[in-house]
């Protein structure tokens, strides 16, 4: 694999950082992974104004432009042969004193990975999880490199890649996946953890939030208990990679033989969007033009 860093392309075994990174001795550094389809990063600016909000809360100055991440981008891609890919864009604060520092990093560490997209997995078991979800180390979550958390519940998981975890607050409400968000459908209309919750604002799930009220659904979001979810028509879980996948049972109890209409009508959409819409904005301009 060849990978961007620091505005060079490189083979992975030749990639060196300092030791002093403050993204690796403290944790100071953030990340977003998305598809490409066929050249085009699905939802770049959405993930891109993610990025910037979070390295400006971890107060790292970070002066490039959408163009100039465009061009790292494809030139990861083409450096791996490429044109449809999982990537990485990884920022972290830089090399720094031993100490904790309170000042602006003006030298961030910039890295890019771009690697073969994995089989989709259309279906998925979920498992509600003892391990607890932890709350935000600030006033929302990051995408950060602080996961030790999302470690434990993959432990408790195991790697079956058929499986996703599900994680409770320590209140007991539902907040997320080990690395998804969470819908639900009961009686036509959509149900989803409020971010509140603690949970990651996904790029994906804001995506579907406007679809779902474009089409005309209700969509609820709050605080729910896992009774509800059990009740519940439809189960999907979303992220960039994964896209939109329908839960099959939770806790061994079977929804297979359930309708997941509205799921797969997302779906459907979904997969008409990913090669053309570059943020969130796009799809409200397109909203006369979507086809049920």
């Amino acid at each position: 694999m060849f990978i961007y860093l620091n505005g060079e392309i490189i083979k992975e075994e030749e990639a060196r950082i300092t030791p002093f990174d403050h993204g690796y001795i403290y944790g100071l550094g953030v990340f977003e992974t998305f598809r490409v389809y066929d050249g085009h990063p699905f939802l770049f600016d959405d993930h891109l104004m993610r990025l910037r909000i979070a390295l400006q809360e971890l107060n790292i100055r970070f002066e490039y432009s959408k163009e100039d991440l465009l061009q790292m981008v494809h030139r990861t891609l083409e450096a791996n042969g490429l044109s449809d890919a999982y990537i990485r864009f990884n920022v972290s604060a830089g090399k720094g004193e031993i100490g904790l520092q309170i000042g602006e990093y003006g030298d961030p560490t910039v890295i890019i990975f771009a690697k073969p997209l994995p089989k989709l997995i259309v279906e998925k078991e979920a498992v509600i999880l003892n391990t607890l979800r932890n709350t935000p180390e600030g006033p929302f979550r990051l995408k950060s490199h602080h996961y030790l958390n999302n470690i434990y519940a993959k432990r408790e998981l195991g790697n079956d890649p058929r499986k996703e975890g599900l994680l409770l607050t320590k209140e007991g409400y539902l907040s997320e996946g080990i690395t998804s968000n969470l819908f639900w459908v009961k009686n036509q209309s959509f149900y989803t953890p409020s971010l509140e919750t603690g949970i990651l604002n996904g790029i994906t799930r804001s995506y579907l939030k406007e679809l779902i009220y474009i089409l005309g659904y209700k969509l609820n979001e709050g605080y729910y208990s896992p009774s509800e979810l059990m009740d519940s028509d439809e189960i999907f879980i979303t992220n960039s990679i994964q896209e939109i996948v329908h839960i099959s049972a939770v806790n061994n109890k079977n929804f297979a033989g359930h309708t997941d209409a509205l799921t797969s009508k997302l779906q459907r959409i979904y997969k008409k969007h990913r090669y053309q819409l570059w943020s969130k904005s796009d799809l409200i301009e397109r909203k006369d033009t979507i086809e049920e």
